[in-house]
């Protein structure tokens, strides 16, 4: 089955998230655990951890068709050695703070050179950083999103996924969720249903499918390749809608979270029946 949602708020606490995520049809759904623009937040409380546990059971959504998301703050190959112990500290707070939910992983961005070390060097703080993190905590899936290549950020090819991975001494506690606008952006032609095709098949040569946790449902503001992270509604922006058809149809996709960031979130429960009306009906 397809689990399709959308990153939902949790204004008003993270137990409000699975309702948001009910009330637009979703059968999974993403969020942040705390304010994402800030480094330190309160710890969850013991209530609202078993209100979030209650309204995931009666949203019927289990933890592994939840992706919570870190903080953007977070740069886990900063070069500042100060900055980077703070972002890696953040990180093993996200961890933990997901595990207190019954959460089994964590989307997080690689990370960024900022102009200031070479490429080969970041990854290395990267997949070190990730190391630390799950050697000082358990249960938790680290799933590393793919980015578009703006700016310093690395990750946007499958070359640089794989290189992060390679280097992670804990194999079963990594994966990958690919958003597709990122890809896009990054030069992955999605325009057809040959041309998805071939990106999964070129995911799995580098990557592997097996490392696959989750996607990100995004069309692209901007033509393939701008290396501009600008999400569009589905079937609305450069990629179309054939993309999402063939998505919605892959085998590759079966019971891994498919999670909507697109920019109207009043549109949601209309994008989510759209998604879900295009199985069994691919689009060339």
């Amino acid at each position: 089955m397809k689990r399709v949602g959308a990153h939902v708020s949790i204004a008003g606490g993270i137990e409000n998230a699975p309702l948001n995520a009910s009330s637009i049809g979703a059968t999974a759904f993403a969020c942040f655990t705390k304010n994402q623009r800030q480094w330190k937040s309160p710890e969850i409380s013991p209530a609202s951890i078993e209100l979030f546990e209650k309204n995931c059971a009666t949203a019927g959504i289990r933890s592994e068709h939840i992706l919570p998301h870190d903080s953007y703050l977070i740069n886990l190959g900063n070069p500042d050695p100060d900055k980077l112990e703070r972002s890696r500290n953040a990180f093993i707070d996200e961890i933990r703070r997901a595990a207190s939910l019954g959460l089994v992983m964590l989307n997080f961005h690689p990370g960024s050179h900022l102009n200031q070390i070479d490429e080969k060097g970041c990854l290395q703080l990267i997949a070190d950083s990730v190391n630390i993190a799950l050697e000082k905590t358990s249960g938790v899936t680290a799933v590393i999103e793919n980015t578009a290549g703006q700016g310093s950020n690395l990750g946007n090819s499958f070359e640089q996924l794989a290189s992060i991975i390679d280097k992670i001494d804990d194999k079963s506690r990594v994966g990958v969720c690919l958003d597709t606008c990122h890809l896009f952006a990054s030069g992955y032609d999605l325009q057809s249903s040959e041309a998805v095709t071939a990106m999964f098949e070129a995911f799995d040569r580098t990557v592997g499918l097996s490392n696959l946790r989750g996607m990100h449902l995004n069309d692209a503001k901007h033509p393939l390749g701008s290396h501009l992270d600008r999400h569009a509604c589905i079937g609305k922006g450069a990629i179309g809608l054939s993309a999402f058809a063939s998505i919605m149809n892959s085998p590759f996709c079966e019971e891994i979270p498919l999670i909507l960031e697109t920019p109207d979130a009043e549109g949601w429960k209309e994008e989510i029946v759209l998604l879900y009306s295009l199985i069994d009906h691919p689009i060339k």
